[in-house]
């Protein structure tokens, strides 16, 4: 196939789809809607109703764009959860993409009932994965070295695969895996859909789709957009995903920005988490989709004239929304494209003014801020989160930075009058008075400190330590037990059975009638309780 004849479908400008409003299965729009991504990015709208036709692709798009989604959908929808064989195959560069890859994919498939989905990879135990793969898997995500070492073993049975896609084919060629491609791709049947996704297209690349994809094969190309970062300090904090809310709330109270953006994924979390901080005490509001035009432009009235200085939103709500002044952005949750990304930080550090961004990753999801900087070319600083002496430091610096602000501009003449009089009729000192105003506007006392994932890690790591530390010991311990039983002890013969007899008590020690004779015994205790099942046997 030349490069000539590839169907090219250019998406300078791609509508926005739903995926309320796609063909995709339910069972899957549920999954995702659960995930909290409401709009398909430019390469799932484009690919998933064209691989769903069953025809070959070439998908041109940077990393961090949603390619994982625009083949797992597709692929999910066309797999036959009846059919117990092997029916498509995904390849990725490294194992950490190849693990995230199936991870996403089981995700998407979770009220899809019957399908198995396995990464394969080096490095793990390769016996381990083969009894994986005789319980019935039907999509397997892995590297090129390992699926080839499967299919030599005859473990991985290619007679029935349908599809086969090639994630990130400009790495996996960096990497020397052109070789192993092409022996994985002569080992398909005949009919078979390949699927190829590329940030570039190297010559090697067009060599591999003139070679093994149908004359038929659509290319699309996205756009490569110049994702520049504005000049915003970014940070990014590892959290468990139960103390999300808690983060926030922390860092507002640390950075105590005046106007504030915080980006959910979900209109359903922007409900959520708009009404938990209303119930803490913040001045927020949400915005969504489902809001008439009324309630948006009240919310966005809000915002502007400062009675609201918290704004939850969508990526799809807050298009548009330009608004002068918001000193941090937060990423309660991560973005699905690398782009809402850029956009989100945007909002702030405009007009020369400073801006921060704050991010909330929750386990693997370190790898998409690896994406993000490799893609974006910036770089987020890893911070710990402010532990209650931190936001009680902050707040009480803000609180007496005003009083003294106070003290300097206004007269307080007859304040220092109502003062005096308290402290004579109350017996209290005006420190004590001071100290009471100070602790009546911190407002709640912040109790303990919330677990990190830092902490958990560490803790984990501890752990783990300590049993290496009592298996090591163990392991000296039967090494020199077995020793010991090997030499010879340098005391007699007679002498050990001596000691022998005094600990043990032979079957002429015990009377007729099952009571022990009138003779010292060493293990006296012992045999008292193994006393009534002697009777028993006698």
């Amino acid at each position: 196939m030349n490069e000539n004849e590839i169907l090219t479908k250019e998406t300078a400008e791609i509508e926005t789809i739903r995926y309320e409003d796609s063909p995709v299965d339910d069972r899957i729009k549920r999954a995702v809607r659960e995930l909290g991504f409401e709009a398909m990015t430019p390469i799932q709208s484009q690919a998933i109703p064209v691989m769903i036709e069953g025809k070959d692709i070439l998908g041109q798009a940077q990393t961090g764009t949603g390619k994982t989604a625009a083949f797992s959908i597709p692929i999910l929808m066309t797999v036959d959860p009846e059919n117990p064989a092997l029916q498509a195959v995904v390849l990725c560069p490294t194992r950490e993409l190849a693990i995230q890859a199936a991870e996403e994919m089981r995700k998407y498939a979770k009220y899809m009932h019957g399908i198995k989905v396995l990464p394969v990879y080096g490095g793990q135990d390769i016996m381990k994965q083969i009894r994986s793969l005789k319980s019935n898997v039907q999509i397997v995500v892995g590297t090129p070295g390992r699926v080839m070492d499967h299919m030599r073993r005859h473990t991985m049975k290619m007679g029935e695969v349908k599809t086969i896609v090639l994630d990130e084919a400009d790495e996996m060629l960096d990497m020397g895996f052109r070789e192993d491609i092409e022996t994985v791709l002569e080992a398909l049947p005949e009919e078979h859909q390949t699927a190829l996704f590329s940030a570039t297209m190297p010559k090697p690349i067009l060599e591999i789709t003139n070679k093994y994809q149908k004359d038929n094969a659509v290319h699309l190309k996205m756009p490569a957009k110049e994702l520049t970062i504005p000049l915003v300090k970014q940070y990014y904090y590892e959290v468990a995903k139960k103390n999300k809310e808690e983060v926030v709330a922390r860092l507002m109270d640390y950075y105590n920005p005046k106007r504030s953006l915080i980006f959910c994924n979900t209109k359903k979390m922007v409900d959520e988490l708009t009404e938990n901080l209303v119930g803490r005490g913040y001045f927020a509001a949400g915005l969504h989709g489902d809001l008439s035009q009324v309630q948006r432009d009240h919310v966005m009235q809000g915002f502007r004239n400062g009675s609201v200085e918290i704004l939850i939103a969508t990526d799809v709500a807050a298009r548009g929304i330009d608004v002068s002044g918001v000193e941090a952005v937060f990423n309660y949750d991560v973005p699905q494209d690398i782009e809402y990304y850029v956009h989100r930080i945007g909002r702030t550090g405009r007009a020369g003014k400073k801006g921060r961004s704050f991010t909330l990753v929750v386990g693997r999801e370190i790898y998409k801020i690896r994406d993000i900087e490799k893609v974006c070319k910036t770089k987020m600083k890893a911070r710990t989160v402010p532990t209650a002496a931190d936001i009680r430091a902050s707040k009480s610096e803000k609180i007496l930075n005003k009083v003294l602000e106070i003290i300097e501009e206004q007269d307080l003449t007859d304040m220092l009058r109502i003062i005096e009089s308290k402290i004579d009729d109350e017996d209290v000192t005006a420190l004590d008075m001071a100290a009471a105003f100070l602790k009546q506007q911190m407002g709640n006392e912040i109790l303990e400190d919330i677990p990190t994932e830092d902490y958990f890690a560490e803790k984990k790591k501890k752990k783990f330590k300590e049993r290496e530390k009592r298996d090591k010991e163990r392991r000296e311990r039967d090494r020199f037990d077995f020793g010991s039983r090997g030499r010879k002890s340098s005391r007699g013969s007679s002498e050990r059975r001596t000691d022998k007899r005094k600990d043990r008590v032979r079957s002429k020690d015990i009377s007729k009638d099952g009571s022990l004779k009138k003779k010292k015994v060493k293990n006296m205790d012992w045999w008292d309780r193994v006393l009534p099942d002697k009777k028993k046997k006698r």
